[in-house]
Parts: structure tokens; C-alpha cells; sequence
């Protein structure tokens, strides 16, 4: 196991004390949320009763595999807190996610959470978001007319060009779980993140953007140090 792979499981490890026996939780995609599966299937095979709620199908697939229950989404009336990672995160605890491509269904499923929870290596502390690129989730309908309301949006908020690029897989467009292609936004310094995810979600053909803001309660950082605690608010009534 790499250093950086040792933090992000360390991360992870932090997050099982969030949890308890008996919740719903948001499982997230990606490096970091995986191994915090791996800790909680674990949990399951030793008597645990959760019920976990996949942000993607490859998700949805590890916790199978591991034996953790997956209610059907209709079923799920409250989820108590998800746990999932971040490309990046700043000290008011606001995030660029969506590298893995799973940005629509992990939002739905943080916002409709008590508590999100975010575990990450301290690689990805920023004091300015924008240095990973933003990911937006648009329909291929118009995708052409798409780009160009998303490029005028960003040179009016940000001040400056924004390189555009569809995200490709095995060389063709990578597609969504929701059947939708992902836009990468090489944005630089995002100075005003409000301001541009409020232009951005109202381009017409644009399902959401990367941009997680006033989302996170807890982020758990794993380095060199250990894991810091960087925020803790109470659990949404």
C-alpha cells in the first residue's frame, strides 16, 4: 500500500466512529470511499446491521460483494450520514467532486442525508478551489450549444477563458450512470464558487456540477500526522 493510500485508509478508519449499528448510510465512489466500504463490510460480517445507500453501480457492486444490504431506493425514507471522498476541499469545507464520474447520484444522496461526512489524503486540502478540474454533468442533447452557454457562463463569473474538454473512456465519451456525459472545466482559481455554481446550474442541458457547497459537516484528513478533524457540525434535524 502506497503512503497516500495508507492516509486515505487511515481517513476511512476515522469514519466508521461516525457511523453506528442500525443506520442508513451513503456509501461514496471513488479511492478513498472505497476502502471506508471495505471497513464497514467488515463491520457487517461481524453482526452490524446497516443498510447502505450506493452513490454509483461500482458501489453498488463492492457492497454486494462484501454483503452489505441495499434497500431499493423507493424504500430509503432517511439516510442518517454518507461517507464519501473529495478531489478537493477548502477550509470552509466547500468541495470539487465528480473525478469518478458519480456526481449527480452523490449529490442527491448527500443532500438528502443528515450528515455528510467527507474522507480524504491531505493532497487534497486547497486554500482555493479550481485546481482540479470541475466536472459537469450535462445531456448530450444540444451538447455543442451546451459548451458554449457553459464557456460565456465561466468567462463572466471567473473573469478569464475556461478550457472545456469532454471526458473520454477507451476513447469515446465517457457516459454516466444516468446516461449523461461529463464536461471538465480547467477553471484555475474558482475565487467565487457560489457565484459560479448558481450560473452554471441554470444553462439549459446542464444536470449539475461538481461544485458540493454547504454540504459537508465533517471533513476527516488523513497525512503524515494522523487524522485531523476540520469542521463537526451537529446532524441536520
Amino acid at each position: 500500500m502506497s503512503e497516500q493510500d495508507t492516509w486515505k485508509r487511515a481517513a476511512a478508519e476515522a469514519a466508521i466512529a461516525e457511523v453506528q449499528d442500525g443506520m442508513t448510510i451513503g456509501l461514496g465512489t471513488g479511492s478513498t470511499a472505497k476502502h471506508f466500504v471495505d471497513l464497514l463490510g467488515a463491520r457487517v460480517a461481524g453482526g452490524w446491521q446497516v443498510r447502505g445507500v450506493p452513490t454509483s453501480e461500482a458501489t453498488a457492486a463492492q457492497a454486494r460483494g462484501l454483503g452489505i444490504p441495499l434497500p431499493e431506493f423507493h424504500e430509503v425514507d432517511e439516510i442518517d450520514v454518507t461517507v464519501d471522498g473529495a478531489d478537493e476541499f477548502d477550509g470552509e469545507l466547500r468541495l470539487i467532486k465528480g473525478g469518478g464520474g458519480a456526481l449527480l447520484r452523490e449529490k442527491i444522496i448527500a443532500g438528502a442525508s443528515r450528515r455528510m461526512v467527507v474522507i480524504a489524503d491531505d493532497s487534497k486540502e486547497v486554500e482555493t478551489l479550481g485546481q482540479f478540474p470541475l466536472p459537469i454533468e450535462v445531456v448530450p442533447f444540444g451538447l455543442p450549444l451546451t459548451v458554449t452557454a457553459l464557456s460565456n457562463a465561466c468567462r463572466f463569473v471567473l473573469g478569464r477563458e475556461v478550457e472545456l474538454k469532454l471526458r473520454q473512456a477507451e476513447g469515446k465519451a465517457f457516459v454516466t450512470d444516468g446516461g449523461h456525459v461529463i464536461i471538465d472545466a480547467h477553471c484555475g482559481a474558482i475565487e467565487q464558487p457560489e457565484a459560479l455554481a448558481m450560473a452554471l446550474a441554470g444553462i439549459p442541458g446542464v444536470v449539475d456540477h461538481g461544485l458540493f457547497l454547504g454540504m459537508a459537516e465533517l471533513v476527516l484528513v488523513g497525512g503524515p500526522e494522523g487524522v485531523r478533524r476540520i469542521g463537526g457540525m451537529p446532524a441536520r434535524p
